[in-house]
């Protein structure tokens, strides 16, 4: 009954579900130019689930605020992302309940969003000009989301009390994934991932919060999946008490972390105060950056967090950030913080693949060495790439469009040319892919489906469920299947999955389920390294 914890819905050691009607779509980009004054929207895919009456935003496509200050304005002063209600609903387009009040650019490369945020199973604080809640999930629980909707949660101001919150659990509840979930009007975060790792976020859409938005807490947090999530207006905060990181100003980031060692593919950040993505593992005499991570093999060793590279990270954009959109390891010494000249070795570098920055002030900072950035398209930009330092830099698939500033702005050496890629790099795939089952379910006829997703840095040759090799829903196997017969999936027992990759590694540590009863559990290493098991219903 503490003021500071209640009231919540807390999961110590259980099972917690949320699942709601499913969306083909929870976000799509326009299909088209909207202008001031319009009710009729465009939408560049079909959607199915959405409603009449839903809530809906339309991202800003014209950013505010382009001058640096030295005292940020919040974008919630000063935003072009619109709400309405639909009003009657189409396939492909949407009649809103008012006309817009700003245009919104749907051509070309260079798009808004539309997103649905009404859910039919919410999650809401009964008076939140009262008291916040917030939700968790702590060590050996169990259970997923899906297609909810969490609104006016998250205490402001108070460390460990976020909208949704996995604490502490590390890999007792690998195979749980958020999917599709709305989060907004929050007063302390989106989704919090802290000391967990294999969770799988994909398809969520987070609008408005207090501080950062999706967000890794610790620095050893590794094989986490943010897929296809979209972050508009992550606002500028003050640091929380007693906070663990105690170089993170909480100053509004779409994405934030301090270990690298995740995937994120397919995101977009949106008129978020500060950042779009943030890198930061600023050494500071509070915190030690060797701390003891989680390896491929499931044991935890002491290793500098500055020199973990990415899973993946692949396909992610940022438009209309006042200031920067993807600031990875940045503010030098000069600027009081980065990463101290610490990256990861040429042969396993930080990768950026195909990231795209339009109308934004800063596109990119890069201060680690050791850095591949293969595709980067910035349009209509102040700075295309902003006081970076050039140590053992690549660079391939620059496109440059409309910079009004400068296009290489106080580098730190010479930024090489593509005809030197990879220069000083020498990449070496000793990465084996990390797969996750997260469903288990039944088709009609009886056979058993399973579901899920798979990760790695280079490309995944194979994924295989008790030695069947699953078909890949998507490219790369980001997301798979497997069909197995009614006779075969009952008499199972046991489904493990194993990813193999086009460099011949093995994933070290698959994922295991194992029957028990009706219910499926997933088997996980304790930290003194035995197996054990915890009751896992994963999400249809």
């Amino acid at each position: 009954m503490d003021p500071e914890s209640f009231p919540a819905i807390v999961c110590c050691g259980g099972r917690m579900d949320f699942h709601g009607a499913q969306m083909n779509h929870t976000w799509v980009k326009l299909g088209a130019t909207v202008k001031a004054g319009e009710t009729a929207i465009p939408l560049a895919e079909t959607v199915s689930g959405w409603r009449a009456g839903d809530r809906v935003i339309l991202t800003a496509t014209t950013r505010q605020n382009k001058e640096a200050k030295t005292f940020r304005p919040s974008t919630r002063d000063n935003t072009q992302t619109e709400e309405r209600i639909i009003r009657t609903i189409e396939p492909d387009r949407l009649i809103l309940d008012a006309p817009l009040a700003f245009d919104h650019l749907g051509e070309g490369e260079y798009r808004g969003e539309v997103a649905d945020l009404s859910r039919n199973v919410i999650v809401e604080s009964a008076d939140s000009s009262k008291a916040r809640g917030h939700t968790m999930y702590h060590r050996g629980s169990s259970g997923s989301i899906s297609y909810a909707e969490f609104r006016h949660l998250g205490k402001p101001g108070v460390l460990g009390r976020y909208s949704l919150h996995f604490h502490l659990v590390r890999d007792t509840m690998r195979g749980a994934s958020v999917i599709g979930a709305s989060i907004w009007d929050s007063g302390n975060r989106w989704i919090t991932i802290h000391g967990s790792d294999y969770l799988v976020v994909r398809d969520c859409i987070g609008y408005q919060s207090a501080g950062h938005g999706f967000f890794l807490e610790d620095g050893t947090e590794v094989f986490n999946v943010f897929d296809h999530n979209l972050a508009i207006q992550a606002y500028g905060s003050k640091p929380l008490p007693n906070q663990i990181l105690a170089f993170d100003h909480n100053d509004g980031a779409g994405f934030w972390w301090a270990n690298s060692l995740n995937t994120f593919t397919r995101n977009v950040a949106a008129e978020c105060d500060e950042y779009g993505y943030r890198f930061d593992a600023t050494p500071v005499e509070e915190n030690s950056l060797t701390l003891n991570v989680p390896q491929a093999d499931g044991v935890r060793r002491p290793v500098d967090i500055r020199t973990l590279p990415f899973v993946r990270f692949e396909d992610n954009e940022a438009h209309c950030q006042r200031r920067h959109s993807l600031n990875f390891g940045g503010l030098g010494s000069d600027l009081k913080g980065g990463v101290g000249g610490v990256g990861p070795s040429a042969e396993h570098p930080f990768v950026i693949r195909n990231f795209k920055a339009w109308d934004v002030h800063w596109a990119l900072h890069a201060l680690p060495p050791c850095v591949m950035v293969d595709g980067l398209d910035v349009h209509h930009a102040e700075y295309a790439i902003w006081r970076t330092a050039y140590d053992r830099h690549a660079y391939r698939g620059i496109h440059l469009d409309d910079i009004s500033r400068s296009v290489d702005f106080l580098p730190q050496g010479k930024q090489p040319t593509e005809a030197e890629f990879p220069g000083g790099l020498h990449p070496v795939d000793t990465l084996a892919p990390q797969t996750e089952i997260t469903s288990i379910s039944k088709d009609p006829d009886g056979a058993t489906i399973i579901r899920g997703t798979a990760s790695d840095d280079g490309t995944i040759r194979r994924v295989t469920v008790n030695h069947q090799e699953a078909r890949a829903l998507r490219a790369n196997f980001a997301e798979w299947e497997l069909k197995i017969d009614a006779a075969a999936g009952l008499s199972a027992t046991e489904f493990q999955s194993l990813g193999e990759d086009a460099a011949g590694n093995v994933e070290r540590r698959p994922h295991t389920v194992a029957r028990v009863g009706e219910a499926w559990q997933t088997k996980y290493a304790s930290r003194a390294g035995a197996v054990q098991t915890t009751e896992a219903r994963l999400h249809p």
